[in-house]
């Protein structure tokens, strides 16, 4: 019994494992958990990124709920999140089962499909920058457009359409990815016995493919809500913001006044409350969605 309770010596199998975790979680500890730390104890001091600082408690807090350009970057952030989620799950979806079917060159799209996903977002975002400024405008005056005449990048109710169009273009791919990987994981027979039953077109696809892919959607639908409300890239390549604050999001706001804007302090009480809003929304999301599972 005393031989069975004995700690076993670890293995050298064991000790290279570990060998190779310990680096990484020091590593993870060290660029990720520690200024995690810092930033919320920062949060509770008015720093201004140098210098000396002094402890203030909660008025930062208070402060955000009270700061109008604050509360206009949440309201930006929370429409571009919920049109880019909505738009680009619908068009994914579509997009995938157009290429789960049975169409030639399958591959070959796959592929091409793929390549917005793998461009940075800053490279991305300076190209639609010049399409939108030179390109768009050029055509509309062509065509005799005057909506198009004109850069969206420079018009308060267009900039926002324009960041949600570079967006939505580069994350469909990643979505559309595992909407196919949903898809080959529905067995043919149930399409077989389906369409003995008379299920074919909208009824095969709302009460066939859609409960058995509704896992993947969740999944889809989480990411997709986490990545719109943290949107940075795009709004620093394109508008930086602009026109007027228009399209500036909560990220943006933290970095442009945290970094330079003599706010580190401050700006690390919205990184707080950004991040106690996305846990929120995300497990609201995970609770809704599951529930919609069980329902289909």
């Amino acid at each position: 019994m005393n031989r069975q309770a004995t700690k076993q010596p670890m293995s050298s199998r064991e000790k290279s494992f570990l060998a190779i975790l310990m680096p990484i979680m020091a590593l993870f500890f060290l660029f990720n958990t520690l200024p995690l730390i810092q930033g919320f104890l920062y949060s509770f001091t008015n720093f201004r990124g140098f210098g000396t600082y002094d402890w203030i408690g909660l008025r930062n807090y208070a402060d955000l709920f009270q700061d109008s350009r604050v509360g206009n970057s949440y309201r930006f952030t929370f429409l571009f999140a919920v049109v880019s989620t909505v738009l680009v799950n619908v068009l994914s979806l579509v997009l995938a089962l157009g290429l789960n079917a049975k169409i030639s060159a399958k591959s070959a799209l796959r592929g091409i499909y793929f390549i917005p996903n793998v461009l940075g977002g800053l490279v991305v975002g300076y190209i639609f920058s010049f399409f939108f400024t030179y390109i768009l405008p050029a055509f509309g005056t062509a065509i005799g457009l005057s909506d198009l005449s004109s850069s969206w990048l420079a018009r308060t109710d267009r900039a926002w359409l324009a960041v949600v169009v570079v967006a939505a273009w580069q994350s469909i791919a990643m979505n559309t990815l595992i909407y196919i990987s949903g898809l080959q994981t529905v067995p043919l027979d149930v399409y077989e016995a389906g369409a003995i039953d008379g299920a074919t077109g909208w009824r095969r696809f709302r009460h066939l493919t859609l409960p058995l892919i509704m896992p993947f959607i969740t999944i889809n639908m989480v990411l997709c809500m986490k990545n719109s409300l943290m949107v940075f890239d795009q709004i620093m390549a394109l508008t930086q913001g602009g026109p007027a604050q228009s399209t500036e999001s909560i990220s943006y706001l933290i970095y442009s006044n945290g970094m330079g804007g003599g706010q580190f302090g401050y700006q690390s009480a919205n990184a707080v409350l950004f991040f106690v809003v996305i846990v929120v929304i995300s497990v609201f999301q995970m609770k809704f969605l599951g529930s919609k599972e069980e329902q289909l």
